[in-house]
């Protein structure tokens, strides 16, 4: 019944007049990676947003980020939900080299670090507690900083996991890390583990494979979307310490990825993507997240997260679970519409950016211009604009939710809104790196074990 009835929702949308434009292609296969963030691509298909603008879509899951970003160069894939880094990195050339772009952002926030059992009673005695004995959040690294160094003193390194060398859990990770003293080490050219001077090493899990690798003791502890930071909590082997909303408040994290040559070769079809994608969004976030249990039922279908739903519903609905039984309010932890979270900003692309040069996966320094230059060249505002305009033609959305008139430049973050209180503000890549107590800056550079600079 249900494919009968997406049959006829694609037979009424090619005959509407909304379809004016031909598409170039209408026959599209989109992948990701078993992810909540990933919910406007399931939305988009389950409430036949992609069958009224024409277009017959199939999702396939796939193992992880690289086979998903080498799905969409060989074309395999025509578009997939990326790591924000991927685009950037392949563009540059850092890893695989393609130029990949990104007309729609797919979510802000979603992501948290947890910590194994054991190494979370080793943290408590440094955390400062409320008045009804539950620890005080956000939680700083610096409560970790004693239990690694008693770790490397008995000889032992200490492992934690991030799901891709350009992923935003990397950058997030030692972030938390660095902002409470603690080096999560340096990539060169010559060595990529990106653990030169660690103090904490850090290597690549994929996310469904993060709860298993951390209750065999591989690693202490890592950084992950949902739901495997909630798993670890119902599974009884971990806590997680921190959200990304705390460590920065309405952080970018997942987008759209499609080839430069997709966007070129097919314009209609890639506005009417977007157009579908951005209707997800809407309904995602629409009356308070009214939706959102309906979502959860939608996600915990194996072909999408396949997780239960009870453990996806435990952040999707605006909680977030520490330890067993610590339920906390954290209604912004999944955005997917509001604060403008689908458009594709400049100033998200130069923060990552920024990261890769912090910790040197960019080896040498680059000029404001340049960090501007390549932003554009992946963050495409434009295409995300005439969609909408589109759509609010069309009286499916409303003028006033999207941000006309922006230079697709933020407004700088306030300090109080990051862990460690230091602003960010995009138009100033360098000085912001300046203002960065660990990492690279100026023309500092990585050679053999040491910086120099």
């Amino acid at each position: 019944m249900k494919n009968l009835l997406l049959t006829l929702s694609a037979t009424t949308a090619l005959a509407s007049p909304l379809l004016a434009q031909d598409l170039e292609k209408d026959e599209l296969t989109f992948g990701f990676i078993k992810l909540t963030d990933m919910a406007p691509l399931a939305v988009a298909y389950e409430n036949g947003y992609f069958l009224d603008e024409g277009l017959f879509v199939t999702l396939e899951a796939q193992a992880n980020w690289k086979v998903l970003l080498d799905g969409v160069i060989g074309g395999q894939l025509d578009g997939a939900h990326m790591l924000a880094g991927q685009p950037l990195a392949a563009t540059i050339g850092y890893g695989t080299e393609a130029h990949i772009v990104t007309p729609f952002s797919m979510d802000l926030n979603g992501n948290g670090i947890t910590v194994s059992n054991a190494i979370w009673d080793e943290m408590k005695p440094n955390i400062p507690t409320n008045a009804d004995g539950l620890p005080q959040h956000p939680i700083s690294a610096s409560a970790l900083k004693p239990v690694v160094e008693k770790y490397k003193s008995e000889g032992k390194p200490f492992n934690m996991g991030m799901v891709f060398p350009v992923s935003t859990h990397n950058y997030e990770l030692r972030y938390w890390l660095a902002a409470g003293g603690l080096e999560p080490g340096y990539y060169s050219p010559e060595n990529v583990t990106g653990q030169i001077g660690a103090d904490v090493l850090l290597s690549v899990t994929p996310p469904p494979q993060m709860p298993a690798t951390l209750e065999a003791g591989t690693i202490y502890g890592y950084c992950v979307g949902e739901p495997w930071n909630q798993a670890a909590v119902f599974k009884g082997i971990g806590v997680p310490v921190i959200t990304d909303y705390e460590l920065w408040k309405n952080n970018p994290e997942k987008v759209f990825g499609i080839t430069a040559e997709f966007a070129e070769q097919y314009p209609n079809t890639t506005k009417a993507v977007v157009k579908a994608l951005i209707r997800a969004a809407m309904w995602l976030d629409e009356n308070d997240n009214a939706n959102r249990m309906e979502a959860v039922e939608m996600l915990s279908q194996p072909e999408y997260v396949g997780a239960d739903a009870e453990v996806i519903a435990n952040s999707m609905t605006g909680t977030f679970e520490y330890e067993k039984g610590d339920k906390r309010e954290v209604p912004d932890f999944n955005v997917f519409f509001r604060y403008n979270a689908t458009y594709p900003y400049y100033s998200d692309a130069v923060w990552y950016l920024t990261q890769m040069r912090r910790w040197g996966q960019i080896a040498e320094a680059k000029s404001d211009e340049w960090y501007d230059e390549v932003a554009k060249s992946v963050y495409k505002p434009e295409i995300y604009l005439d969609a909408a305009r589109a759509l609010v033609d069309e009286g499916l959305a409303d003028e006033a939710d999207f941000p006309w008139d922006s230079d697709g430049y933020k407004a700088a973050t306030p300090a109080e809104d990051v862990i460690d209180g230091i602003g960010y503000d995009g138009r100033q890549p360098n000085a912001y790196l300046e203002s960065l107590p660990i990492g690279l800056k100026g023309e500092q550079t990585v050679v053999g074990t040491e910086i120099e600079g």
